[in-house]
C-alpha cells in the first residue's frame, strides 16, 4: 500500500515570528512543543496529516551527525544556514524499525531508527507525553533535504485534538507535495522505493503516489507553468504543498481580511513563498471524504 502524507517540516529561523505569521495565513496552531535535541515546534493539524513549523533553539543540545546515525536537529540547524523552508518530508508509518531495515536494504537510508518523546500542550493546558519513532531516507542525488517516516507510540487522542483542526483558511489537509528539480526522472527510483508506489513520468514531471497523497516533481519547464514567478532550483527542492480547503472563496476571504497577496487561476489560489517562510501554498476546493 502507498505511503501516505505525515507531516511537512517547515524550517524557520525565529518561531514566535512564523507563528504569527501563519496565523495571519489563517491557520491555527497548536502551543510550542519542545524536543530533546534543541528544536521546538508549532504545528497546523489537519484531519490526519500537519504542517510542522520548526527551529532551532538550543544549538547546544544539537546533536551531531554519524555514520549510520541521521541528526534531525542538525541537518534542520544546516538548512537554515542557507534559507528557511521545507527541509523535510515525512510519510505515515506503522513501524518505522522496520521501515529502517527496508530503507537499508533498498539502499536509500543506512541510519538507525530514532525514538524519542515530548510533552504535548493540551486544549484545556494540560500536557500529556507523546512518543514518536522515525526512519530517515537520503538520496546523495537530492543533498540538503532528506524524508523519514514518523511512527506515532501514543494512543491518537493524545496528539489529534479538534480544536487544534479548525482553520479560519478552511484547510481541510495536505494533499500534495511539490519538488523542483533539473531532471525528475533522476529521482524515480528512490522516490518508488520511498513511498513504495509506482511513479508516472511525462515530460518534465514525475509524479508518486495516490490522489490525495502524492509527491510531484517538476522540471524548469513545468515549475514556471505551474508555480509562475518561482525560481527553478539549480538542485532538487521543496518547492510547494497543495492544500484542500473545505470553501475557497472562504479561503480567499480570509487571506484578503489578513492582507494576505494571493495569485488566483485555475481554481488555485497560489500563496508565494515570500508569505509563508520559504514555501509557496496551493489552496484548492476539494471534498475530502
Amino acid at each position: 500500500m502507498p505511503r501516505l502524507i505525515d507531516h511537512l517540516v517547515i524550517c524557520v529561523h525565529d518561531l514566535a515570528q512564523a507563528a504569527l505569521d501563519w496565523q495571519t495565513l489563517g491557520f491555527n496552531l497548536t502551543p510550542t512543543g519542545v524536543h530533546p535535541f534543541g528544536t521546538s515546534n508549532r504545528l497546523a493539524m489537519f484531519g490526519n496529516n500537519f504542517l510542522e513549523l520548526l527551529a532551532v533553539t538550543d544549538a547546544a543540545a544539537v546533536p551531531p551527525a554519524a555514520p549510520g546515525r541521521f541528526s534531525f536537529a542538525a541537518h534542520n540547524r544546516d538548512f537554515l544556514a542557507t534559507a528557511e523552508g521545507m527541509s523535510l518530508l515525512a510519510l505515515h508509518s506503522n513501524d518505522a524499525h522496520a521501515d529502517a531495515a527496508r530503507f537499508k536494504a533498498d539502499h536509500i537510508g543506512a541510519y538507525a531508527p530514532f525514538d524519542f518523546g515530548r510533552d504535548a500542550v493540551l486544549p484545556g493546558g494540560g500536557a500529556a507525553r507523546v512518543e514518536f519513532s522515525l526512519a530517515f531516507a537520503t538520496d546523495a542525488a537530492m543533498p540538503g533535504i532528506a524524508f523519514f517516516t514518523c511512527q506515532q507510540r501514543h494512543p491518537p487522542e493524545l496528539f489529534w485534538k479538534d480544536e487544534y483542526q479548525r482553520h479560519p483558511n478552511g484547510t481541510l489537509r495536505v494533499i500534495e507535495v511539490v519538488m523542483s528539480a533539473p531532471e525528475p526522472a533522476a529521482h524515480r527510483s528512490f522516490l518508488e522505493h520511498l513511498t513504495e508506489s509506482t511513479a508516472e513520468l511525462v515530460p518534465g514531471r514525475l509524479t508518486v503516489g495516490e490522489s490525495g497523497d502524492r509527491i510531484t516533481v517538476l522540471g524548469p519547464s513545468e515549475m514556471a507553468r505551474r508555480l509562475p514567478g518561482l525560481a527553478a532550483a539549480p538542485s532538487p527542492r521543496f518547492c510547494a504543498a497543495r492544500l484542500a480547503v473545505a470553501d475557497l472563496d472562504a479561503t480567499k476571504r480570509t487571506l484578503k481580511n489578513n492582507g494576505v497577496d494571493f495569485e488566483l487561476a485555475d481554481d488555485v489560489l497560489l500563496v508565494p513563498p515570500a508569505a509563508s517562510h520559504g514555501l509557496a501554498l496551493e489552496f484548492i476546493q476539494q471534498e475530502i471524504i
